[in-house]
Formats: structure tokens, C-alpha cells, sequence
């Protein structure tokens, strides 16, 4: 198994990582879309946060992560465990599934499992990567140029948080909750609105153009290369100490208060920039409250609101024949107008 790079060591990309923390902490926001320049460091921010996230409680032997303190979530297999009382519980590593551009319907929801099917002539689920991912992520790189059956798929999927296989005679359902994180380069195509929509945050990611930062960048790169076990024990304190900080905050966001002013802020703000739905005020929200947890703050403010509106609102954007501005202008502009 590859070694991450340490996510505390990661130069610069200020706002892929405070997105990708506030995901770690409320899943509920919606996932990540960064979109930018190749190589810089968009895939390596991802593995890194997952290999941060603190161990998650399992039943053990599940093949769907099922969570044994979720009882309604249970799968088919886990029910019967409870019901016999045998359930044994385990810890895992957060789960990061890549999904290949190329994939296949079948390994993606699961299928029937051919060589059970032959050699005893039982008719068995084989789980997907949806099952894989569950209470993970999801990872989708070059997410713009992932196939308009499989984005349907997702969609579906994403939308009532299961998922559900009707084929060969077999019918299964189980929970598939996961963070959606997609990375892609611009200059390859556009992105599916619909898809576009089911992510909460959207993030730009560029290329450092100033010369201590990538000399920076490089050294420390070479320097996990060179010796990868000396590098991450290096960085092993700042580690623990973000990883405590995620555990923290995630304890203490039901805690986190949204004011009236705050959540007129937020609707102020979508309604300036012309957001189709209601979904742009409730990722706002969300995020902002995730954030103030991260920060250890009681109520989210202004200043909370101010510093996620522009991942949480960028892409949700109508296209303005008259304004020829980018997106984070049209919400930097907003933002000024509404908060001050």
C-alpha cells in the first residue's frame, strides 16, 4: 500500500485543504470538486486527508462498513448478526475508492458473483465500489470526463444515500454515504451541471507563482521521496495535532449555533447571485457551522460565512451573457455587497 504524503505538510492549496477539512467534519456539506492545474497536488491533498482521519468503528467482517452504532443502516448480513447477537466490532482505516473513468456498471454498484454462481451454484452479491466507499470517499479524478451512465448512477446514489441492485434474480440494498471528492483539469471539459450541483464545495486550484513557495513545494516533495518514513515521522506531531483537531470539531458541531443574521446573510447572498434552489444556503450553512467547529467557535459569524461562500456558491452560478467576470469575482462582488 502506498504511503500518503502527510497533510499538514502540504505547501500552499489554502482553500482545497480548509474545504476538504470542513467535508472531514460534516460530511453533510456535500463533497469537493477541485478543479485546476495538472500536478498541483490535488490527488495527493485527498489520500493525505484520508490517511489523517481518525480510525472509524465497524462491525467486523462487514462488506459495507456498516456502522454498529447505526443499527437502522444495518445490511442484510449485519441484521442477522444482530439478531443472533454476534456482533464484533473493529476499527478501519477511512476508506478512499477510486472510481476509473472506465469502470463498468457492475463493479461500480456490485454484481452477481460469478465464481460462487459456477462452483456451488449459489446466487451471491459481490459489492461494488459504492459498498467499498461507504462512510469514505469517493474519489473520481479527471470527474469531468467520467461517463454520462455513470454520472446518472452518482447522482441517483448520492441523492437518497443507498444503494440498490435489481439484476439476475438478485435484489440488494444497502447504504452507500460517501464524500464525493472529484478532481479535473478545465481545459479537458466542462462538468455535467447535474453533477456539477451534487458537490458542495467547488475549488480552484492554481499552480504557485511565487518562487519561495514551489522552491518549498519541491523540497519537501524530494524529501518524502528520498526517505518517506523519516519525512512523515517528522511531520508526526502537526499530524496528531490536526487529527485531534478534526475529532474535536466534529464532536462538538451539533453544539455550533446559526444565528438568524447569519442564515439572512446566507440567503442574502444566494439571492444576489441568482442561485437556482435552495441547496447554496443549506451547503453554506453547513459549511459555515463545520468551520466555526474546526476554529472552536460557538455561533457561526460573518467572518465564517465570508470565508466559505466562495467554494460554497462558485459553481452553482448562472452563465451571464452580460457580465464577462469570473465566477469568484461575480462572488467576491456579492460578498462585498452583502457583508460589507
Amino acid at each position: 500500500m502506498a504511503v500518503a504524503f502527510p497533510f499538514s505538510a502540504i505547501v500552499g492549496q489554502d482553500e482545497m485543504k480548509l474545504a476538504l477539512l470542513i467535508a472531514a467534519v460534516d460530511p453533510k456539506v456535500g463533497g469537493v470538486l477541485a478543479f485546476g492545474d495538472r500536478g498541483s497536488g490535488k490527488s495527493t491533498a485527498v489520500r493525505a486527508l484520508a490517511a489523517l482521519l481518525p480510525k472509524m468503528k465497524v462491525v467486523a467482517g462487514c462488506r459495507y462498513n456498516c456502522d454498529p452504532d447505526k443499527h437502522a443502516e444495518f445490511c442484510d448480513e449485519c441484521r442477522v448478526k444482530a439478531k443472533n447477537k454476534t456482533i464484533k466490532v473493529t476499527q478501519v482505516s477511512v476508506p478512499v475508492v477510486d472510481l476509473p473513468l472506465g469502470a463498468t456498471e457492475d463493479r461500480v454498484v456490485g454484481a452477481l458473483d460469478l465464481e460462487r454462481a459456477l462452483a456451488r451454484g449459489e446466487k451471491a452479491f459481490e459489492p461494488g465500489l459504492l459498498a467499498r466507499a461507504h462512510r469514505g470517499f469517493l474519489y473520481i479524478d479527471e470527474a469531468n470526463l467520467l461517463e454520462d451512465h455513470l454520472v446518472d448512477l452518482l447522482l441517483d446514489v448520492a441523492a437518497s444515500g443507498e444503494n440498490v441492485v435489481e439484476r439476475e434474480g438478485l435484489s440488494v440494498r444497502h447504504s452507500a454515504r460517501f464524500v464525493l471528492v472529484g478532481t479535473g483539469n478545465p481545459e479537458e471539459g466542462e462538468l455535467r451541471p447535474q453533477l456539477l450541483d451534487r458537490f458542495g464545495l467547488s475549488v480552484e486550484v492554481k499552480t504557485p507563482d511565487d518562487l519561495p513557495t514551489r522552491i518549498d513545494i519541491v523540497r519537501r516533495r524530494d524529501a518524502f521521496e528520498q526517505n518517506s518514513e523519516k519525512f512523515i515521522d517528522t511531520w508526526s506531531k502537526e499530524e496528531t495535532k490536526l487529527r485531534r483537531k478534526i475529532t474535536a470539531a466534529r464532536e462538538r458541531l451539533a453544539d455550533v449555533s446559526v444565528p438568524e443574521a447569519a442564515l439572512e446573510h446566507a440567503a442574502k447572498l444566494c439571492m444576489a447571485l441568482g442561485t437556482d434552489g435552495l441547496r447554496g444556503e443549506l451547503t453554506l450553512m453547513r459549511a459555515a457551522r463545520a468551520l466555526a467547529s474546526l476554529e472552536g467557535a460557538k455561533i457561526v459569524k460573518d467572518v465564517h460565512l465570508r470565508r466559505v461562500a466562495p467554494s460554497a456558491l462558485r459553481h452553482r452560478l448562472r452563465r451571464n451573457p452580460l457580465d464577462d467576470a469570473g465566477s469568484s469575482v461575480r462572488v467576491d462582488r456579492a460578498i462585498a455587497d452583502v457583508l460589507g
